[in-house]
């Protein structure tokens, strides 16, 4: 994933985002992902690749999502098959691969834009689909999970709870690998998977019920070969043995309820 942010110049015509194969001027480098935001009349955003010298069909938006003038974060989400790009919070566009992401390894910002920051955030980070950690909150796990990863949320329980729950899903399917879901007034912690269209059983033993209202909390899922182990506020709660097996198709985390986010981290 790249997370570019900057400021459109107020005399803007046109600017371009590159995601090349070298930096190869004679002859010219390939480029995988040509991203060129337009301000003629009527505005628009073109894509393309260009291979051996030459570009290719041109994919264009016929929507203007920048402002001149106006400051901007762009994300460009990596997929194996695809690039997802966000403007400002906001999903505008897909662009299917032409030349193979191992060959990718430059990238160049030209044009009429001031550029304030650039980061690369590494696959196996969560990205959120709003831009941000409002609640409800959903975010992609890019490559899916795998033995060994921790997940991190960090937040505060509201004034009046009644519950709050957080799922891993399968966004291939309906399917929830791991369903956690706090009810304040029972202090349950009920912990199930949603697979094949039917819940499971539910697993509801507790050495304590670890939240309470407007207290700040911490979570840590530390995903292993055949279980998730969970700890709140430093101290090991409970153990859930995997009803999915495939790890890499659990790519979602949801996250519900009654809460206020702070912090998501995949480590």
């Amino acid at each position: 994933m790249v997370v570019i942010q900057g400021c459109v110049l107020n005399e803007a015509d046109r600017f371009q985002f590159d995601l090349g194969c070298g930096s190869s001027t004679k002859p010219r480098a390939d480029i995988a992902f040509h991203f060129n935001p337009r301000f003629r009349n009527p505005p628009s955003i073109v894509c393309n690749s260009l291979q051996q010298g030459s570009w290719g069909r041109e994919e264009k938006l016929d929507q203007m999502p920048f402002r001149q003038g106006a400051s901007f974060e762009t994300i460009i989400l990596i997929h194996e098959d695809v690039f997802k790009v966000a403007v400002n919070g906001a999903h505008i566009l897909e662009y299917k691969h032409r030349i193979p992401l191992d060959r990718v390894d430059t990238f160049c910002i030209s044009g009429k834009v001031k550029i304030h920051a650039i980061g690369y955030v590494p696959n196996s980070a969560i990205f959120s689909e709003s831009g941000d950690l409002s609640i409800p909150y959903k975010g992609s796990i890019l490559k899916g999970l795998r033995s060994g990863q921790h997940i991190t949320i960090k937040g505060h329980i509201s004034l009046f709870p009644h519950s709050f729950t957080i799922n891993l899903r399968c966004s291939q399917s309906e399917n929830v690998a791991l369903h956690l879901n706090a009810r304040m007034k029972s202090s349950m912690f009920i912990r199930n998977s949603f697979l094949s269209e039917s819940w499971g059983p539910e697993e509801l033993e507790l050495p304590f019920f670890p939240f309470s209202a407007e207290k700040y909390f911490e979570i840590i899922i530390l995903c292993q070969a055949h279980q998730f182990k969970i700890a709140v506020n430093g101290a090991h709660l409970l153990d859930y043995r995997h009803r999915v097996q495939d790890l890499s198709t659990i790519n979602q985390l949801e996250v519900l309820g009654d809460l206020e986010l702070q912090d998501i981290k995949l480590w």
